[in-house]
């Protein structure tokens, strides 16, 4: 009797408050969020545009870029459009799977991009380290593989912690205090015992994300280590110039992705709308400021785009 009432409970949709304590502000909040959410969408759209239609650009780095860029828009289209549903239209209800479909989708994608950067460090590793083998290591094939194993990977680790979540029970109020159906805030309305999914989260959390960080570090430790080695100033700073770029994504998707975290953890007395803001913005703003990034600090994409504007302008 009570897996069948259980089973009712786990039908019924969840409702999301948006930014709790703001709701009459949610229409003025909306602005930014639209606002990032438009330069996603071309900003990323643009870089994976030039790449394809720049065969200049058809380099093992690019393609790392470019899933970047894809995983961006994945990753914004999984958020963004339900956060403004619920600022525009007051459609805070979200069915028991579709919340589910979309915690999936962070959270793999999330993984999928640590991997990704970890790729791209041993890139830039390979490249100024030993450029000589760099285009017999890192083919285009390989570099795909790359990209479909980061994706397996993320996938892979991401859907039993779905299995385990979707079984609890959620037998107490259906009100999520958040703007999209964030883990921690979700688990807090089962009514079972949920330390067996919390356990595999901070144990598959800290793998990933302490594996990741520890290769990302030593590639750019060995990196750095050769570039000092360089004879001219110059040769130096065109090297730093060409990690510059990789190293701001790293650090702004390892820190804000810590600070996101830890806010819901611990709330550190903040009030709730600051957490849920600093959770919001952390997966709105980077998906809008990596293809910025990329293009004023890698040259050929800024090449690139600018072509790809010339040729739109010529159509």
């Amino acid at each position: 009797m009570s897996t069948t009432n259980d089973s009712n409970t786990n039908s019924l949709p969840f409702l999301l408050t948006g930014i709790p304590g703001l709701e009459a502000l949610h229409m003025w909040i909306s602005i930014p969020f639209c606002f990032t959410y438009i330069m996603t969408l071309l900003g990323n759209s643009m870089v994976l545009l030039a790449v394809r239609l720049d065969k200049s650009l058809h380099e093992p780095m690019y393609y790392f870029i470019s899933m970047l860029a894809v995983i961006d828009l994945i990753f914004s289209t999984a958020v963004v459009p339900k956060m403004l549903g619920v600022f525009w239209l007051d459609s805070r209800k979200i069915g028991f799977e579709a919340c589910f479909v979309q915690m999936f989708f962070i959270h793999t994608f999330t993984a999928v991009e640590s991997g990704v950067l970890l790729a791209m460090s041993f890139d830039r590793y390979i490249a100024i380290c030993n450029p000589l083998r760099y285009s017999t290591i890192l083919t285009s094939s390989r570099t795909i593989q790359i990209g479909l194993l980061s994706l397996a990977r993320g996938a892979g680790v991401m859907t039993p912690l779905m299995c385990l979540l979707t079984s609890l029970p959620y037998c107490r109020t259906r009100v999520i205090p958040h703007s999209y159906c964030e883990h921690m805030a979700v688990v807090e309305l089962a009514c079972a015992d949920p330390s067996v999914s919390d356990l595999y989260s901070l144990v598959v959390a800290t793998l990933l994300v302490g594996t990741d960080s520890v290769f990302i570090t030593f590639s750019y430790a060995m990196i750095l280590r050769s570039v000092m080695r360089l004879p001219s100033q110059e040769a130096r700073l065109k090297a730093l110039r060409t990690c510059g770029s990789h190293v701001s994504i790293i650090l702004l998707f390892y820190i804000g992705g810590l600070l996101s975290m830890y806010l819901q953890m611990f709330s550190f007395g903040l009030a709730p709308h600051v957490q849920v803001l600093v959770a919001d913005f952390y997966l709105t703003v980077p998906p809008m400021l990596n293809p910025l990034i990329y293009g004023i600090k890698v040259k050929q994409i800024q090449e690139g785009i600018f072509k790809l504007l010339g040729w739109l302008a010529g159509l």
